[in-house]
């Protein structure tokens, strides 16, 4: 059976790690080994962590970088002093593997030599238990090679993190035969749990993004009797953040390639034979990103078109090879790129704005310059339709429910114009299928359901009334669909639910939530208001629940999912995502059973609370606020549109009076201020716009 899209949905797991492990020792303590310990130790501050080395001088030179790790983040506000202190404790190394005693996972993470590994994973088993886990986080090196002379393979796979291995959150969990199913599950599913993105991709060498990378970096190694190292890094810079080359120098990456597309040449043909370039070069001469090429002339428009294509070119090829072969899907592809390996877009979102011809004539080009190198056997274009068509979410069917998860987590999973078409076209799919019950909404991971609509096109509207409150408009359509949808519609939520991903919330049927997830309407913080109904939801929904609500409007005050609980807008509660989706499944069925999706918000006049003053608004010192004074002119805008709203003769009259609310408060200056503000990443000033 295929595993789940949302790991958190998978019921297979493995009891060993379930729901986390308690000692985990790291072998390798050179540049990723206690990166990977520092992101366990920072997610699972309670777990024991050993690192393993052959050197005792570089076991301390390991955790003197944790330690420096730790005091950076309380330096930057990211860690309270007491957090770090948990961070660290339980933390110890050495070099001898009785320390591997107890362990109930164990990381290989040491240099890239398959008869080492082989003798460091016979030593592991002599020492961990039966049930123990064993990884390796090789980034090329497959696992039927690794683990075939263990007594235990299925207990055994590939986890390979990118680095930095504390931050990136992308980690590759390879399916090879020999593994437990209920073992990937598990590891899946703890990555997910502790802010990793695990990507499952096949047993083959370098797997999925190495495929990429490593084949990426090659050809523009090959490239250089046609230009230099920084004109190729500049070319380059229109598909990622940094060049290649620039990469390199960062990673101390030249060994890897030669290692790497020398496995691949040996497994798979001459074509992938490493540039020789890379044994007579330490560091290659380019400029940090953005900078011109330094010393060179310009390399001309023919010259830049030449590296350019070449570039595209090894891409949609090694693309197109992973699909083709089922090494990865086309989704994960693409969120792999992005967030492994600095890709502005991915490969298939990249052949998508191209176009099939222009990708057909790059990939010819490709292949008279590169004979050998794959092609594909289906254009590019709408190649993630593997995933449902999906780049955005993920869809998965727990019996006669489907539950749609939210998957932007570079953006903790905020809405935008492609994500919120994806949910409604899976719903649109759905909505009428006799042998489906209705849908559960949640966002991937732990940290945040949805914090809102992306920020990016706000500037454009400032000063626009119109298009502002058509904008507002037009991301309402979810919404709107929502209100009229024939079939029960639950959000289920975990972290955070922040702006238009709390209006989510309130227009779905049913809203379920983890004891710890939280809900807040910042948007007067921004000096603009809520366009998307949360104007008029309270008042129309949950009247007793009003003054509350309308004090997050004014205040922007967090709500606990315990107290929206108390006060009715909550449903159920739950300890851990496991109860979570159980309690979002009974409540689809509770709502079926009882007709289908019902009218949530009342279509009538409502009478209105007492509302906050905008003078409190003014001086007002909420959670969100931090001291700062928010915009009275703005406050006002939102007393007058919760009037106006709850007066309004009917409820898509209601809404209108918030779509109106958002394009006047787009006109003001605190809008300017505010939207000013975040994009400069500053604290905004009100005290001068009013």
């Amino acid at each position: 059976m295929k595993a789940p899209a949302n790991p958190l949905l998978d019921r297979s797991c493995w009891s060993t790690l379930d729901p986390a492990p308690r000692r985990v020792a790291v072998i390798g303590a050179g540049t990723i080994g206690p990166d990977i310990g520092y992101y366990l130790k920072s997610a699972l501050p309670g777990l024991r962590l050993t690192l393993l080395d052959l050197r005792q001088e570089a076991v301390d030179a390991a955790l003197a970088r944790l330690h420096g790790y730790a005091d950076k983040a309380v330096a930057r506000g990211k860690l309270k002093a007491d957090e770090a202190r948990a961070v660290m404790e339980g933390i110890g190394g050495g070099t001898d593997y009785a320390l591997l005693d107890g362990c109930d996972w164990v990381i290989e993470a040491a240099t890239e030599d398959l008869a080492l590994k082989r003798r460091i994973f016979a030593a592991v088993e002599a020492r961990v238990s039966r049930d123990a886990i064993i990884t390796s986080n090789t980034s090329s090196l497959p696992a039927g090679r690794l683990f075939a002379e263990l007594k235990h393979p299925e207990r055994a796979t590939v986890t390979h993190f990118f680095a930095p291995a504390w931050r990136n959150p992308i980690v590759e969990v390879i399916d090879w035969p020999r593994a437990d199913r209920r073992l990937l599950g598990t590891l899946r599913r703890l990555f997910a749990l502790t802010g990793k993105v695990p990507l499952t991709t096949a047993d083959v060498p370098c797997f999925m993004l190495d495929r990429i990378f490593d084949n990426w970096c090659n050809d523009a190694a090959l490239l250089l009797p046609q230009a230099s190292a920084a004109q190729i890094d500049a070319v380059a810079e229109a598909f990622v953040h940094a060049g290649p080359f620039f990469v390199l120098n960062l990673a101390h990456g030249n060994p890897i390639i030669v290692e790497t597309n020398t496995l691949q040449a040996d497994e798979e043909g001459e074509h992938y034979r490493p540039a020789a370039i890379f044994g007579s070069v330490e560091r290659w001469l380019t400029g940090p990103p953005g900078a011109p090429p330094p010393g060179s002339r310009a390399i001309g428009d023919a010259g830049a078109a030449a590296v350019r294509d070449r570039l595209l070119g090894v891409l949609w090829s090694q693309a197109g090879d992973i699909l083709d072969r089922g090494i990865g899907d086309a989704a994960d592809l693409d969120l792999g790129c992005r967030l492994a390996l600095g890709f502005k877009h991915g490969p298939i979102e990249l052949a998508e704005q191209a176009g099939v011809d222009e990708v057909a004539r790059v990939l010819k080009r490709f292949g008279r310059e590169r004979p050998g190198m794959p092609g594909t056997t289906r254009p590019l274009a709408g190649r993630a339709d593997l995933a449902g068509g999906m780049r955005h979410t993920v869809v998965d069917r727990v019996g006669d429910i489907i539950v749609i998860t939210l998957r932007r987590p570079e953006a903790l999973n905020a809405l935008h114009d492609a994500m919120t078409d994806e949910i409604l076209g899976t719903i649109g799919r759905h909505e009428h299928d006799p042998a489906v019950l209705g849908f559960v909404i949640t966002g991937y991971g732990t940290k945040a359901f949805c914090t809102g609509a992306d920020i990016g096109r706000f500037p454009a509207l400032l000063g626009d009334a119109a298009a502002a409150a058509q904008y507002a408009r037009d991301c309402s359509r979810l919404l709107v669909h929502l209100d009229r949808c024939i079939k029960p519609v639950v959000a289920a939520v975990q972290g955070m639910a922040l702006g238009g991903g709390f209006e989510l919330v309130m227009r779905c049927h049913g809203i379920v939530a983890e004891r710890r997830a939280w809900f807040q309407m910042p948007e007067i913080t921004l000096g603009i208001v809520p366009g998307i109904g949360a104007l008029a939801v309270p008042q129309r929904r949950w009247p007793a629940a009003a003054p509350v609500l309308q004090r997050m409007l004014l205040h922007a005050e967090r709500l606990p999912a315990m107290q929206a609980h108390e006060l009715g807008i909550v449903d159920a509660l739950a300890d851990d995502p496991a109860s979570l989706f159980e309690c979002a499944f009974e409540r689809v069925r509770a709502l079926a059973a009882a007709g289908g999706a019902r009218r949530h918000v009342r279509d009538e006049p409502v009478a209105l609370p007492p509302l906050d003053g905008a003078a409190a608004a003014e001086t007002s010192r909420g959670a969100a606020g931090g001291g700062k004074v928010f915009s009275p002119t703005v406050a006002g805008l939102v007393e007058r549109a919760v009037r106006d709203a709850a007066r309004a003769p009917s409820w898509d009259a209601a809404l209108e009076v918030g779509y109106h609310a958002f394009g006047q408060a787009a006109c003001t200056a605190a809008a300017r201020e505010g939207i000013e503000a975040f994009v400069q990443r500053r604290a905004p000033d009100f005290s001068r716009t009013g």
